[in-house]
């Protein structure tokens, strides 16, 4: 179950990079996680959860502008990729199999990257225009991805 949840939650990282590492730490700073005496353990710091907090909202706030790069291009692909291996790593650690969650991070956030470009493009074709199809992305990442953590 712990390896469908840390894939799900690399899913939401290819929605957006930083939400699924900052629901993360909410819930182990909430103690929804347990992630004492592993090294994800800063994960429940109020350091965590502040810094990541904010790259969130900046996240959330950068993808509205039209001078944004397409999540597709080598770099934002990369950092999605990376944070979904990493909060796929953290969740499989708590189940003592970081290899294997973070592999599933991984796939999910290749998955979340390629499968939400095309969602959010065909919502931005029904729509007329981008920015309700990204409030809607941002809206299933952010709810998803703490249901997702709730869940684990």
């Amino acid at each position: 179950m712990i390896l469908l949840l840390a894939g799900l939650l690399g899913v939401i990282a290819g929605l957006r990079t930083m939400m699924a590492p900052t629901v993360l730490a909410w819930a182990a700073w909430a103690g929804w996680l347990s992630p004492e005496g592993t090294w994800a353990a800063f994960m429940a710091s109020p350091w965590a959860v502040g810094v990541l907090s904010l790259l969130a909202l900046v996240e959330l706030v950068v993808d509205q502008l039209p001078s944004t790069e397409s999540r597709k291009v080598p770099v934002q692909f990369g950092a999605r990729l990376v944070s979904g291996a990493f909060c796929g790593a953290v969740l499989g650690t708590l189940a003592g199999q970081p290899v294997a969650g973070l592999l599933a991070g991984l796939i999910g956030a290749g998955l979340g990257t390629l499968g939400g470009a095309a969602a959010r493009a065909r919502l931005a074709a029904a729509f007329g225009r981008d920015m309700p199809a990204a409030f809607i992305e941002d809206a299933v990442a952010i709810l998803g991805g703490l249901l997702i953590v709730a869940a684990a």
